[in-house]
């Protein structure tokens, strides 16, 4: 067998000149771990760089490198989910294993990219798609892979971390924040996708394909982001004893009973945690997955979830996977079969793709949380029996009460935490308190979670 893997990068951004960087730092640890010699053949990029090797050809005509015979591993680090997708795919249709850190591509694209892979007995790797250089797919895939997943939840967006962390600690506005993560290039320009939640929801979808052995749905994880949160709630509830993050959670729920509240939980939202949780105590631009599974219990993994050193660590993780898998193969006379592949290397989604499973994914009506609830009243008799009452017609159970001094003349906050409920049932409370003479604004409401 060839003593050489050939690695293509596509795209020499901070992951893809990161990835480099490492290669030539690490390059005799690699080779004592793998047993081959791994080097980088040919890189696509639009422009020559200086900087480059000499021995690394440098091509603007990405197909064609994806293709390449000299290439054994191409590695995708462009983003986007148009060119990206195109170029995956015909590096798998020629028979090239494939390393990937595009999470948007793969939770809306990821079953039918998949599926490609198994057709054509190549295997396409993404840790670092999800937290960086944290190996959370590996640890799903793999070290609990005889575990049941009960739920998860995690802080899988480094940016909107950052702004909740400013906020709680320095008392800094949401807008204020957002700026300084744009100028320290935590956030893009646009920042949509981390303040809206949509790129933590992205990784969610991975999450729990891996969790509970599903396939992928971005579309129906519910996603709600944190523009929204002003220092008032941050405020109030340190006050009670929990702070707000940003949190990302998977929670396989069986009904009750009730074989119609039965699934998948995939949700995406501000929540307020206990100050003591371990989540809770995660700041900056730190990441964090909390795992709760059958029978080890919780377990919590932490890092940095972006950066060329922790994204690249995770790249070359999946590449060091992929070289086993390769040396497997030339020793296996048997290895042409998409079965036998299996035998190298964990399945895609972690489970066998023929035994995922059609568990439904919870409409956000049917979703139980506990919740934060602030009410502006005017300062008049009966207004908090009137708005409890509301609250135990509807079977909601409260845990909490604080009222706080008037902040306008005759108007008085109400801040009111409830214990878990259907999420339906709050909404008709809501609607019903809105309606109330008393009431001088609309109700502000943030879920909340023990993570017990």
């Amino acid at each position: 067998m060839s003593n050489s893997i050939k690695l293509a990068i596509l795209g020499l951004g901070t992951v893809g000149t990161g990835v480099i960087n490492l290669i030539n730092d690490n390059l005799d640890e690699l080779k004592r771990r793998s047993g081959r010699d791994i080097i980088i053949t040919e890189v696509g990029t639009r422009r020559q760089r200086d900087d480059i090797d000499s021995n690394i050809m440098q091509n603007s005509d990405l197909m064609a490198i994806a293709a390449s015979d000299n290439v054994d591993i191409v590695i995708e680090v462009i983003g986007g989910t148009t060119l990206a997708k195109d170029l995956i795919m015909h590096a798998i249709k020629n028979g090239k294993h494939v390393v990937t850190a595009n999470k948007a591509l793969l939770a809306e694209h990821g079953n039918e990219i998949f599926a490609f892979a198994e057709a054509h007995n190549v295997h396409v790797a993404y840790e670092a798609a999800v937290a960086g250089g944290i190996p959370i797919i590996k640890v799903m895939r793999e070290a609990l892979a005889a575990n049941k997943i009960d739920w998860l939840a995690g802080i899988i967006n480094g940016t909107g971390n950052f702004i909740m962390t400013e906020m709680r600690d320095k008392g800094r506005p949401f807008a204020d924040v957002l700026s300084e993560a744009q100028e320290l290039g935590y956030a893009e320009a646009d920042p949509t996708f981390d303040v809206e939640g949509i790129d933590a929801a992205h990784k969610l979808a991975l999450l729990a394909s891996i969790a509970f052995g599903i396939p992928l749905q971005f579309d129906k994880v519910y996603c709600e982001g944190i523009t929204g949160i002003t220092l008032q709630d941050v405020n109030y509830a340190e006050e009670l004893g929990y702070r707000i993050k940003h949190l990302g959670f998977a929670v396989r729920r069986d009904g009750q009973g009730n074989a119609d509240d039965a699934g998948v939980e995939l949700r995406v939202h501000p929540t307020l945690i206990p100050q003591d949780a371990l989540l809770a105590n995660v700041n900056g631009v730190k990441n964090a997955v909390l795992v709760n599974s059958h029978p080890l219990g919780q377990t919590l993994y932490c890092g940095d979830g972006a950066g060329a050193g922790a994204t690249a660590s995770a790249v070359m993780a999946d590449v060091m996977d992929l070289v086993r898998v390769l040396g497997s193969k030339d020793n296996d006379e048997q290895s042409n079969s998409v079965q036998n592949n299996h035998g190298h290397h964990v399945p895609h989604l972690a489970f066998i793709p023929e035994q995922l499973s059609d568990t439904p994914i919870l409409r956000a009506e049917q979703m139980i949380t506990g919740y934060y609830l602030r009410v502006h009243a005017y300062d008049s008799p009966g207004v908090l029996a009137d708005i409890t009452r509301i609250l135990s017609d509807a079977g909601i159970n409260i845990d909490a009460i604080l009222q706080k001094p008037a902040h306008k003349v005759g108007q008085v906050p109400v801040i009111i935490l409830t214990l878990p409920v259907v999420e339906s049932q709050m909404n008709l409370a809501i609607e019903k308190i809105e309606k109330l003479d008393t009431i001088t604004d609309k109700v502000v409401r943030i879920r909340l979670d023990e993570l017990a």
